[in-house]
């Protein structure tokens, strides 16, 4: 793989501090957006694969997550706020449009944008979205962190604090991001899990069918909190919308190359249909 430059920055919603990296450079803009309590360093992988296929990729922390800024009121954690820090960052970053992606929670998010700003949207990578199917198993999921993080804040805290014992260069990659994702403060992670579970989960299923972009949906097989079933359904609902079920969960992670060649491909197709468009605007 070709190396690529890499480039942290900053920008501010509301008032709170999000970070990002950014990789390679031009205008072929892709965002991916990570899981639930995840950090940002999960999309490396895929970012760098993008980057040196010619994409200029960018990966956020949201509010709440990673290096961003962890407030600890859940007023301002919501699915819609997500979207519009997406937004945002495109407006910090002087990208006019972008291909959007993510994983679970970054899924739902890039629908969220989506919604909010049809024009700024080239194309949807959407990895286990969360939608109808999965409702029942996301409450059994997150009731017990929301739960541990209001009233047993002591035990988040020791989590955190055996987490950060360990140094990230010793162990792979993925238990890296394993240690990071546990490496939560428990009033910031409480008003996260509140203000999502008390939220709506994803836009409409009205609001996804008018949502007029490419869109490369991928499904896992065997997950109960991001059922196949509704990769599925969102693929039926975009306009041109292809499935791709994957292998297993753990394919993207641990056995990246069949997926990773289809995002490339994915991606180069939306920027190809945005030259020609622009071609025969001309």
């Amino acid at each position: 793989m070709s190396l690529v430059s890499e480039r942290v920055g900053q920008f501010f919603h509301d008032g709170h501090r999000l970070e990002y990296t950014e990789y390679g450079s031009g205008e072929r803009w892709v965002v991916l957006v990570h899981g639930q309590l995840m950090p940002r360093r999960m999309h490396q992988p895929l970012a760098r694969r993008l980057a040196a296929a010619g994409s200029h990729v960018v990966t956020v922390d949201l509010l709440g997550h990673g290096r961003s800024d962890r407030p600890e009121d859940p007023l301002v954690y919501s699915m819609t706020a997500f979207g519009e820090q997406v937004v945002e960052l495109l407006d910090h970053l002087g990208a006019r449009t972008a291909v959007l992606g993510g994983t679970s929670l970054g899924a739902n998010v890039s629908l969220e944008a989506a919604v909010l700003a049809p024009g700024r949207v080239q194309g949807l990578i959407v990895e286990m979205p969360v939608l109808d199917n999965a409702v029942e198993a996301g409450i059994l999921a997150f009731a017990p962190l929301l739960f541990v993080s209001r009233f047993v804040p002591f035990a988040v805290t020791g989590v955190r604090l055996a987490s950060r014992a360990v140094p990230r260069g010793i162990v792979p990659f993925w238990v890296g991001i394993g240690l990071d994702t546990l490496d939560q403060r428990p009033a910031a992670m409480a008003a996260t899990v509140h203000g999502l579970f008390f939220g709506r989960v994803a836009p409409s299923s009205k609001q996804r069918r008018a949502i007029d972009v490419p869109a490369l949906v991928v499904g896992h097989t065997r997950d109960p909190i991001h059922p196949a079933a509704d990769a599925e359904m969102l693929a039926e609902e975009l306009v041109g919308a292809r499935f791709v079920p994957a292998r297993s969960i753990l394919e993207w992670r641990l056995r990246p190359d069949r997926l990773d060649e289809i995002a490339v491909g994915f991606v180069d197709e939306c920027w190809s249909a945005a030259s020609g468009s622009r071609l025969a605007g001309s």
